[in-house]
């Protein structure tokens, strides 16, 4: 168990009340069905990992992982995290992930991958700027249609994050200096007074690096301006893809006080990902 502070303490979830006090939670943040507790009671008894976060008895934040296999790889498949609505904000997300980060390597675990929207910006900022991953898969529509909740009203697209825990990037939080960043994506104001994305005619990534603007707080523009989302949706669907394609990836978020985040994109060939004391290709 590790504390917090005053009152919040993180430990392993492992018995079917523990997964009760999840089920409660996760419909309490996302406002739908939860996982069915046969499901991750059996994961976490088969080389996945839940950790909970608690104010006193209080169930107020958990991550949820299960045991995966690709390409001759085992990892851990980061499915879920979630906070509270009250606790958000408050660095829980965080310290949730540097435990599954400690308790991972100690079951032999070298990486560890989840995915999360692409319009997230906060999300972003967490998971490569504070957690050092990088991304360079974009999956799209990848729940298919999803009624309710955070994630209605625009195709569920995903980021691919890939969390290299025994890295040079994460170990010695590594990250990119003295990069030129080009900026060719401009951004105006919408008539309801958000950000509006104006592309380029011609985007023919050959850079250092490369910044995109993001919506900071996309949840609201879903909600008072409904298409000019989902074309932030289907415009940086494209240039991603586009990125990625041309071996960039996705390595920090630079925030800023406008209505828009800069995710960094690199050639993913320059980040050090190899697994210490040898070379791993990616």
């Amino acid at each position: 168990m590790k504390r917090l502070n005053d009152t919040i303490t993180i430990r392993v979830l492992k018995t079917t009340e523990d997964m009760r006090l999840v089920q409660q939670l996760e419909e309490t943040i996302w406002g739908m069905g939860s996982i069915p507790i046969h499901q991750t009671l059996t994961a976490v008894k088969n080389g996945g990992l839940m950790i909970g976060a608690f104010d006193e008895e209080k169930l107020v934040g958990f991550s949820y992982g299960f045991a995966g296999y690709k390409n001759n790889e085992v990892y851990l498949c980061s499915h879920m995290l979630g906070i509270h609505p009250e606790y958000q904000l408050r660095g829980i997300g965080k310290k949730l992930k540097d435990m599954q980060l400690i308790i991972a390597k100690e079951m032999g675990y070298n990486l560890i991958t989840w995915t999360f929207d692409p319009l997230e910006s906060r999300n972003a900022y967490l998971n490569v700027s504070k957690l050092y991953g990088v991304v360079d898969t974009y999956i799209e529509n990848c729940y298919g249609e999803m009624e309710g909740g955070l994630n209605a009203g625009l195709p569920t697209d995903r980021l691919q994050i890939e969390w290299w825990i025994n890295s040079e990037r994460v170990e010695n939080k590594w990250m990119p200096k003295d990069f030129n960043y080009e900026q060719p994506f401009q951004i105006t104001i919408s008539e309801h007074n958000y950000p509006l994305l104006i592309e380029p005619y011609i985007f023919e990534p050959t850079q250092e690096g490369y910044e995109l603007p993001i919506p900071s707080n996309i949840q609201d523009i879903k909600t008072i301006d409904p298409e000019l989302a989902l074309n932030w949706r289907l415009q940086t669907r494209k240039i991603m893809q586009q990125l990625f394609s041309e071996g960039y990836a996705l390595v920090a978020v630079r925030k800023t006080d406008d209505p828009v985040n800069y995710y960094q994109f690199v050639k993913k060939s320059t980040i050090p990902l190899h697994l210490k004391g040898q070379l791993h290709d990616y």
